[in-house]
């Protein structure tokens, strides 16, 4: 080197990092041709950590505090160099700031429907979002593992790789927190817990530690929302089947209403009383037949009992109160009965 470039060079004695503004995990220190002056100071702020790193590897590492940089604070550095204990010149080597700040209000959510196994339904698709919370716990990993050499590394760039990780685990959440798949949106609390304990590890292996997760919302596919529609009308009426009968009715009187009503004036009013107080009753004597054929046994079941109680079933199909379905399966019950 000549005498000007030895003048040109710069020897830092200051070494330090004032964060401008958020998201960013892993900002490198401009050396640019400079050197560090053996000696110099070295300034790590609460909520960061700093990383020595020399020709690719990983040196030492420092948390919160003022260091005065010499072969003692850098015992690893002055290992990978071979200097002497008396070594007083300057050096150069990378030096890395990283944010261990707990970095907030991060979205998850599924962009497509995730299947997941349930005990009751099989394969279901799942919909569900939230938020979470992380921080850096392990710069030397995060460093080997996710930022590298690059100059800044900001949380929109790892945004994708840890949404991804969150998705991954929906379906082992699900399944470890034993909570019926019907049963997911009103106990979102304990999804998120498991969410959380399912994905740690992942976070874990990146250097970083994940800190909470909250689930917003659960959404159920529109065929097992009308199941759970169905299921909280027979909680309303206590998983009584004769009741469960007028409950159908009930939903159905509008459809009941509409149907006679096609008249004007006082016609279609008396229609529309006819209508309700037909399906009122219809809904009655059909849990009392049903109620029977259900509970009487083999020995108390007529076949013509039989026969008029699936008429009755077959008008109610034919109304609408009862779908395919359920008429099929009242269907085989009864029959099963006279065998």
């Amino acid at each position: 080197m000549g005498l000007m470039d030895f003048i040109k060079k710069q020897f830092i004695d200051i070494l330090q990092w004032t964060e401008q503004g958020d998201g960013v995990l892993a900002w490198r220190f401009p050396m640019a041709e400079n050197e560090i002056q053996y000696g110099a100071s070295l300034t790590v702020r609460e909520s960061q950590m700093a990383v020595f790193v020399n020709e690719g590897k990983v040196a030492d590492v420092f948390g919160p505090g003022m260091y005065k940089l010499t072969t003692q604070t850098l015992p690893v550095l002055t290992y990978l160099k071979n200097w002497d204990k008396l070594f007083e010149s300057p050096f150069k080597s990378d030096l890395y700031f990283f944010s261990t700040r707990q970095q907030i209000d991060q979205r998850w959510g599924t962009t497509q429907p995730v299947t997941i196994r349930d005990k009751d339904f099989g394969a279901v698709r799942l919909r569900a979002f939230g938020n979470y919370a992380y921080r850096i716990v392990d710069p030397k990993k995060f460093h080997t593992e996710i930022s590298g050499t690059r100059d800044t590394y900001t949380v929109a760039d790892l945004d994708g790789q840890l949404r991804g990780v969150m998705l991954q685990h929906i379906s082992d959440a699900v399944a470890g927190s034993g909570v019926p798949f019907l049963d997911l949106a009103a106990n979102q609390v304990e999804f998120a817990k498991q969410l959380r304990e399912v994905t740690g590890p992942a976070f874990d292996a990146l250097g970083l530690k994940l800190e909470g997760v909250t689930v917003q919302n659960v959404s159920l596919p529109e065929e097992l929302q009308k199941i759970l529609d169905q299921k909280i009308g027979m909680g309303m009426v206590g998983g009584d089947m004769g009741k469960f009968m007028q409950y159908q009715t009930a939903q159905a009187i509008p459809k009941f209403a509409e149907g006679s009503g096609g008249g004007g004036g006082g016609g279609g009013i008396a229609g529309d009383a006819m209508g309700l107080g037909a399906g009122v009753a219809l809904g009655q004597v059909m849990a009392q037949q049903l109620q029977q054929g259900l509970q009487g046994g083999a020995a108390g079941v007529k076949p013509d009992d039989v026969m008029a109680t699936l008429e009755k079933l077959g008008e109610l199909k034919a109304k609408g109160v009862l779908t395919d379905e359920e008429f099929a399966a009242k269907k085989a019950e009864l029959l099963k009965k006279l065998t």
